[in-house]
């Protein structure tokens, strides 16, 4: 599904990705997760195309993206910050991504779930943080792509609302979808995760299950797992 191969990138003097190699098997979902400055987005927008790496080779659904952005149109991506423009209804932006991609009726269930009925004619710029998420949610899984990237989409929602969205994700996966996600959240990851890749310095330190990383790590919960990682990697 996704294969990446001795990735470098550096902003400035910072270096951010330092040969990081990764492969993703079709089907299932991964948390990718690490410190902050880890380089976990900086991965997401080489693999959205969005951040030209300095070196190295990614492959997506079988195409190496330098040759092709095609691929793009197979990829359902939530970015970490809803930046909409402030003047257009909920309802023009939605119908608006609608027209640039491919018809979709699955809005309108995503609305009822969601329950953003009450604000369809509202402007995005008076909508707060929460109901923004809620709309980058519509906006993410109302078309049918293969594989969907969600950065830290637990952002601002409420209970019902994560709720929500953990059935979302379950029933991507029930398709078949491949789920890339990162969070903050240590226990939105254990419930929902089937792998984890954990970064560190710009390479991955750790790819496999919970259960394998608290064996490795010699803990019996998850966020003492990671914690475990990063005092031995600081000290």
């Amino acid at each position: 599904m996704v294969t990446i191969q001795n990735l470098h990138k550096k902003f400035g003097r910072n270096q951010v990705l330092s040969g990081l190699n990764l492969t993703i098997n079709e089907g299932g979902i991964f948390a990718i997760l690490g410190p902050n400055g880890s380089g976990k987005t900086t991965l997401i927008k080489a693999v959205l195309g969005m951040v030209i790496p300095d070196k190295g080779e990614i492959t997506v659904l079988g195409e190496e993206i330098k040759k092709n952005s095609d691929y793009r149109h197979k990829i359902d991506y939530l970015p970490q910050i809803a930046n909409f423009p402030s003047n257009l209804k909920v309802k023009e932006l939605i119908k608006m991504i609608k027209d640039l991609r491919k018809p979709t009726d699955e809005d309108q269930r995503l609305i009822e779930l969601l329950r953003l009925e009450p604000f369809l004619d509202k402007k995005l710029g008076n909508l707060s943080g929460g109901t923004k998420q809620k709309v980058n949610l519509v906006l993410t899984f109302m078309f049918n792509s293969p594989l969907i990237i969600l950065d830290e989409p637990t952002t601002g929602l409420d209970p019902i609302s994560l709720i929500r969205l953990k059935e979302l994700i379950k029933v991507a996966k029930a398709k078949g979808k491949t789920i890339l996600i990162t969070s903050h959240i240590m226990s939105f990851v254990e419930e929902i995760s089937d792998e984890i890749v954990f970064i560190l310095e710009g390479k991955i330190y750790f790819k496999g299950s919970i259960q394998e990383l608290k064996t490795k790590t010699n803990q019996q919960d998850f966020e003492h797992a990671i914690a475990s990682i990063l005092t031995n990697n600081h000290a």
